[in-house]
């Protein structure tokens, strides 16, 4: 049976993906327009909204919905 390999992150999810979306706003700010940029453009929106996601989920003013 093979063993997978296990990484212990150091820094958080959020942090990992804001990190992401600033680097690809990097690459596609060097890029002339175009495909290849808005594609850049698009992954760094996501991996920002992704981040933005998660905060919010792990915040400690998140409320179950009501069951009426």
């Amino acid at each position: 049976m093979k063993h997978r390999r296990r990484f212990k992150q150091t820094q958080s999810l959020e942090e990992r993906l804001a990190a992401e979306a600033e680097r690809l706003s990097e690459q596609a700010k060097k890029l002339p327009l175009g495909p290849e940029r808005e594609t850049l453009i698009r992954r760094a929106r996501q991996a920002e909204t992704g981040s933005h996601l998660s905060e919010w989920l792990r915040s400690t003013g998140l409320q179950p919905p009501s069951g009426r």
